[in-house]
């Protein structure tokens, strides 16, 4: 009804479409980009997270007799505990701050090269070292109670 209203002559040469439904279109794109998007950032602080756990795991059995003697000195459980979490609270924390700042420019060169400008919300970049934080937590606390658990003698037997 529209296209033989517009060109009564020729109907067949008039294209009409709903804006609707290009809208809709967008926002179906945008969804499962932004999904896409979460996915490869879970993926990537899944393997972070697993990279963190095993440095810890190896840094657990290579400084045995370093958690021997401060266990022999005195040093509790919970200290030698924490000692481990703190560190892999830090390592997971350099790695944080380094994928943010990699991301604000790799989002900056974009915009720049498109002439947009870049913005890059604070919430996103407080989240994403937040986040790293949470899985270095996580990652580094099987191996922190695992060095709080050995015995000071065993530690320091070990070659």
């Amino acid at each position: 009804m529209l296209a033989a209203t517009a060109n009564p002559e020729q109907p067949n040469e008039v294209e009409v479409s709903r804006p609707s439904d290009v809208l809709a279109a967008k926002q179906a794109t945008d969804a499962t980009l932004n999904a896409l998007l979460l996915g490869l950032g879970g993926v990537a602080l899944l393997v972070g997270g697993v990279g963190v756990a095993n440095t810890m795991v190896i840094s657990v059995l290579e400084r045995r007799a370093e958690i021997g003697l401060r266990r022999s000195l005195g040093a509790t459980r919970g200290q030698v505990r924490v000692q481990f979490l703190a560190e892999s609270l830090l390592l997971s924390a350099i790695g944080g701050v380094g994928g943010v700042l990699l991301g604000i420019g790799v989002t900056a060169a974009y915009a720049g090269i498109q002439g947009w400008p870049a913005i890059v919300p604070v919430w996103a970049m407080v989240g994403g070292v937040l986040a790293t934080l949470v899985i270095g937590g996580v990652a580094g606390f099987y191996p922190a109670v695992r060095a709080a658990r050995m015995s000071p003698t065993e530690a320091l037997a070990a070659p």
